[in-house]
């Protein structure tokens, strides 16, 4: 599985991305789907996770309220809307894939996830 993230950039504060990230193969309507961020000098945390379906989905409390997962699994993508950015949020963004998980299922931690895309940069300027 090869995942691809796009969707980064620079944007002020307030302002608002949208990441997307495509899958390859035909497993993906089984995938958890999740996504990171990695900020200089910190470790990766937990950003957005969703189910089989997208029927669940589940956040950090950083960005409860102001990020949106979403998937289409016609079209092999994940996406994540982000609005009322803040410079905190600069890092750089990585979707992964659970192929282990079960239908209804979500993943926080991010050791159980087999696939990781190469990242994209959002950068908020102040």
């Amino acid at each position: 599985v090869q995942l691809q993230a796009s969707g980064g950039g620079l944007v002020q504060a307030g302002g608002s991305l949208r990441l997307s990230c495509t899958a390859s193969g035909r497993a993906f309507s089984r995938y958890v789907m999740g996504w990171f961020r990695q900020a200089p000098g910190k470790e990766r945390e937990f950003v957005a996770t969703i189910s089989w379906s997208g029927t669940r989905k589940y956040y950090a409390d950083s960005v409860k309220g102001r990020f949106t997962i979403s998937r289409d699994n016609a079209e092999n993508t994940v996406s994540l809307q982000m609005n009322s950015l803040k410079p905190e949020d600069t890092a750089i963004y990585y979707c992964a894939a659970d192929d282990n998980a079960v239908s209804g299922a979500v993943s926080i931690e991010g050791h159980r996830y087999d696939y990781w895309g190469q990242g994209t940069q959002v950068t908020v300027s102040s």
